[in-house]
């Protein structure tokens, strides 16, 4: 689907929901053909932006809300133009259809031929016809009679719960919006179903060209003339909305009649056990991934408890290491100091022992002084005795001489 464009005049707007800010705003698009001469001299060419020029330049006072290159051919350029209000169309057709354009270097003119955009929508005839002719569908049942209405497109944060913060769409919002038309009997939104894209297959999370998140929508009427109201009002209109500081963005959307039983009662309840089969299946599944986890966890758990035995075996091993390493410098500690206490008591022993000599030589040098002192008073003693004697007997021979 096409971007949202900004919407300058929006006197045209129809209400929808106001209290959601959405309106419905005709669609004023027109297409327009220019048909190229036959290009004589090589190398020479007609510029698409050139022709898009003169073409913005032959509608006068007005101009085009978008004008695009829609195809582009060696005979002709098809474009695409819109206009603010479906008043102005006439005019823009008026000021084109039929019309030529002269270009500056060729001598051709080309032709310009517009027409009002033929908008692809059905028509009660196609309905009527397809229910009327289908073989499978029974128009007494709901959702295989023309009831239910199928859009594409629709901008989710458009349809979103206000104050929500959420810019998913609201089946609530949805059923708000468009029970203006007739009491509804059931509304589908396949992108809030999180099976329906594995039920189908399909991706219903789809974006438009600006980058907004759009979404699809299944709305069923009870009774026919609601469905057909809501056709009718939806005819060649887009979807506008107009926010709280008064300004409005369009987008188209595409509106049809569902072919698909998609809200009969057997569509639906066949939804139903596919759902309940996928969440009897995803419950199986988390079963099983809560089982893989929790196998997981004790997987995790044993080896978490595997390396901290084999840390603490790797703690003890190293423990015991340092200890054995420690004992190892004890003893050798301790034989170095033995052998230095063994040593010292061997310098102490061999010191004690020089002393003793010492004392020894002390004593035996005494000991003969001593002798030898006794041996010369020994001998002065006698020879002071003998030579008392000596004296002795000199005086008693000098006494004798005398007497003679």
């Amino acid at each position: 689907m096409a971007a949202a464009t900004i919407v300058h005049d929006a006197s045209e707007a129809v209400e929808l929901c106001a209290s959601y800010g959405l309106y419905l705003k005709p669609i004023t698009k027109m297409s327009i053909s220019v048909a190229l001469p036959q290009l004589k001299q090589p190398g020479k060419s007609i510029s698409n932006w050139e022709v898009m020029e003169r073409l913005k330049g032959m509608v006068q006072t007005h101009q085009f809300s978008t004008l695009r290159i829609s195809k582009s051919t060696m005979d002709f350029i098809r474009f695409e133009g819109e206009v603010e209000n479906k008043s102005l169309v006439k005019s823009f057709l008026a000021c084109l259809d039929g019309k030529t354009i002269k270009l500056s270097g060729f001598s051709d003119i080309l032709k310009v031929r517009a027409a009002e955009y033929k908008i692809d929508f059905p028509t009660r005839h196609d309905w009527d016809s397809f229910f009327r002719d289908a073989k499978d569908m029974n128009e007494t049942l709901p959702g295989e009679r023309p009831d239910t209405i199928h859009l594409e497109g629709l901008p989710c944060k458009w349809f979103a719960l206000k104050d929500s913060g959420s810019e998913k769409p609201s089946e609530e919002v949805l059923i708000k919006v468009f029970k203006k038309f007739g009491e509804i009997r059931n509304v589908d939104i396949p992108m809030l179903d999180p099976y329906r894209e594995e039920m189908t297959g399909r991706n219903f999370h789809t974006f438009s060209f600006g980058g907004h998140l759009n979404f699809e929508a299944y709305v069923q009427y009870h009774e026919y003339a609601g469905f057909i109201k809501a056709m009718n009002a939806l005819r060649g209109m887009k979807l506008m909305y107009k926010g709280d500081d008064g300004k409005a963005v369009a987008c188209n959307v595409k509106v049809s009649f569902d072919s698909t039983k998609h809200l009969s009662d057997a569509s639906i309840k066949k939804r139903q056990l596919e759902r309940q089969k996928l969440q009897e299946l995803e419950q199986q599944r988390e079963e099983q991934k809560r089982r893989e986890k929790e196998a997981e966890e004790r997987k995790k758990e044993e080896e978490r408890k595997q390396k901290e035995l084999e840390e603490l075996e790797r703690e003890r091993k190293r423990e015991e290491k340092l200890r054995r390493r420690e004992q190892k410098q004890k003893d050798r500690e301790a034989r170095r100091n033995k052998k230095k206490l063994e040593k010292m008591q061997a310098e102490e022993q061999k010191k004690l022992q020089e002393k003793i000599r010492l004392e020894e030589r002390k004593l035996l040098l005494a000991q003969r002084n001593l002798q030898s002192i006794r041996l010369i008073a020994e001998l002065l003693s006698r020879a002071k005795v003998t030579l008392e004697s000596c004296l002795f007997r000199i005086i008693s021979r000098a006494n004798k001489n005398e007497n003679w």
